[in-house]
């Protein structure tokens, strides 16, 4: 079936207040940890989130309570089973767009198309200016009797904050165990021999749109490059990058326009696995990197890299100023998720669902429709 029969035109989203809510993140002290100093507990436990001296000025602040009490003395020794509470002051996040458009919709899932800019999950920077927190406040303003978040649709795969197009949601338990039992299925069959075992059906299938650099001589080519880790400034976690070592990839390319005037490709792309950044990654690492992508260039590596370089300067709120290098997160290429056919989480049938392609993605002829 396509998504035409169930396409829901609406529009929704309400625009950011000024400043978030701020954050509260809670620690119960263990033993091994008991008769430290609490500036000892949060600069070694949270080395990621602030320098010494940031931890120093938060506490010195107020932010931080033990069992209930505000400490300002980052030398107070701490107590076994302590409960301890920090609270991240409100900021401005970075703009953001905020409408989102629903392409399907039934009791199960729920599907829209993502702006570029707009972050999916809360992380970094961006606490409140997410997907999910649009989510939540539509369904409130359908059912004002809501008053767990649970109950409302979780995304069920990655999309980056900088890609555009179809974003998954399931409503349900039952719905959000089987559609990411597929995307996980999926990836999982790259590079092993359940492929051949399952007869090399797979339950959901993604194609993006992406404008890359250059010209791709070839119509089709299949990038099997592996995808690892290593260390990067200001990605905590670690960046993804092209690496013999990393997890299985695939992806498959299909040219679908080149124009030599502007040494540009028009470009199909269906991943069966689902590794973060991965397309970012190989269509960089086959030397045509994202038209406008400030991170990764020929090789699937970042454009800057300095794994042992740290700055330890720190910002207002005691946290890591923001690196100068590009990350992750930096917008500016174009990459949209364009198609999503899978089988329905309940009815088993086929569900077809398309997201409009923005301009710069279509072709010629597409522009001339």
């Amino acid at each position: 079936m396509s998504s035409d029969s169930r396409t829901q035109s609406m529009v929704f989203g309400s625009p950011w207040p000024e400043l978030n809510d701020g954050l509260h993140y809670n620690d119960v002290v263990p033993p091994s940890d008991s008769e430290i100093a609490l500036i000892e507990f949060y600069s070694n436990k949270y080395k990621n989130s602030a320098p010494r001296q940031g931890w120093l000025q938060r506490i010195q602040n107020g932010q931080i309570s033990v069992d209930g009490r505000v400490v300002k003395d980052p030398y107070t020794i701490l107590s076994g089973d302590s409960e301890l509470v920090y609270h991240r002051l409100p900021w401005k996040e970075p703009d953001a767009p905020y409408l989102l458009q629903i392409l399907y919709e039934d009791d199960h899932m729920i599907a829209l198309n993502k702006p570029s800019g707009l972050q999916v999950l809360p992380g970094g920077l961006f606490q409140q200016r997410t997907v999910l927190k649009q989510l939540y406040w539509h369904l409130r303003r359908q059912n004002s009797s809501l008053t767990s978040q649970e109950s409302h649709p979780v995304p069920v795969h990655r999309l980056g904050r900088g890609t555009s197009g179809i974003l998954l949601c399931a409503k349900t338990k039952v719905a959000k165990t089987c559609l990411a039992a597929y995307f996980a299925n999926g990836t999982s069959l790259v590079g092993s021999n359940r492929k051949a075992e399952h007869g090399g059906t797979r339950q959901i299938s993604k194609i993006y749109r992406a404008l890359v650099t250059g010209i791709i001589s070839e119509d089709k080519v299949v990038i099997n490059q592996p995808i690892g880790i290593v260390r990067y400034p200001g990605v905590a976690k670690g960046l993804y990058v092209a690496s013999p070592s990393g997890k299985p990839a695939l992806s498959k390319v299909e040219i679908i326009e080149r124009d030599g005037q502007q040494n540009r490709t028009l470009v199909q792309v269906e991943i069966e696995s689902g590794r973060p950044q991965q397309i970012r990654i190989h269509l960089s690492f086959i030397g045509h990197p994202l038209l406008g992508d400030p991170l990764y260039i020929a090789g699937g590596q970042p454009r800057w890299f300095d794994s042992e370089s740290i700055d330890e300067s720190y910002a207002q709120d005691g946290g890591y100023q923001r690196p100068t290098n590009p990350v992750p997160g930096d917008c500016g290429y174009y990459l949209h998720a364009h198609r999503l056919v899978l089988s329905h989480p309940t009815t088993k049938e086929t569900i077809t669902i398309t997201a409009p392609l923005p301009s710069i993605l279509k072709t010629q002829d597409e522009v001339g429709e």
